[in-house]
């Protein structure tokens, strides 16, 4: 039987804190959310502040649907004691594992994932992704996370595929070569 895959879906991660950073690194996160929507993706996102904030409200206004992982356990938490936003977002799960159980939930829901603008807790998320086997896009910019996250991954070229991690500056060649490789992975047939 023929299997009508199910859109593809796009983790978008990067740091929570961007007060001290320019307009453009904002302007940046929320193209490549209005780029993710433009190619009928689901956009999966840490449900926080910052670059994924800014992702999620790219891609909401553009029509796309957006799923928020929280560390939380409820709304209330996720608004009270995280101080995280619920804007942008079509619906969000409530982990309650905390900032990385939550990391690790969004790696596995999602098809492929891209790092933008980032932070320490970028590199967690990196390492999640990168163990979890997904497609992975960096986007590089104006900021170091790109060279930092290249930096990981020199002299330990053994270890991966490189056809997986895929490092480019331009956000729609990034999310199309992204969804390119998504695709080739998603399950085509199945019997009942």
């Amino acid at each position: 039987m023929k299997h009508n895959a199910q859109k593809i879906a796009i983790s978008v991660y990067g740091a929570r804190d961007t007060h001290n950073k320019s307009f453009e690194v904002l302007e940046s996160a929320e193209t490549l959310g209005t780029i993710i929507a433009q190619h009928d993706c689901t956009v999966t996102i840490p449900a926080t502040t910052g670059f994924p904030f800014w992702v999620a409200k790219g891609a909401y206004n553009s029509g796309a649907q957006v799923v928020g992982f929280s560390p939380a356990a409820n709304e209330r938490e996720h608004v009270e004691v995280y101080n995280l936003p619920t804007d942008y977002m079509n619906t969000i799960i409530y982990s309650g594992f905390g900032y990385a159980g939550a990391d690790l939930l969004l790696s596995r829901s999602s098809d492929a994932i891209i790092f933008g603008y980032g932070g320490l807790e970028t590199v967690h998320e990196f390492w999640v992704a990168f163990q979890e086997n997904k497609p992975i896009g960096i986007l590089k910019g104006q900021w170091e996370t790109d060279e930092i996250l290249f930096g990981l991954l020199r002299g330990n070229e053994s270890t991966f595929d490189h056809n997986r991690i895929i490092f480019d500056d331009d956000p729609q060649r990034l999310v199309e070569q992204l969804i390119k490789r998504a695709r080739q992975e998603k399950v085509q047939s199945y019997h009942v």
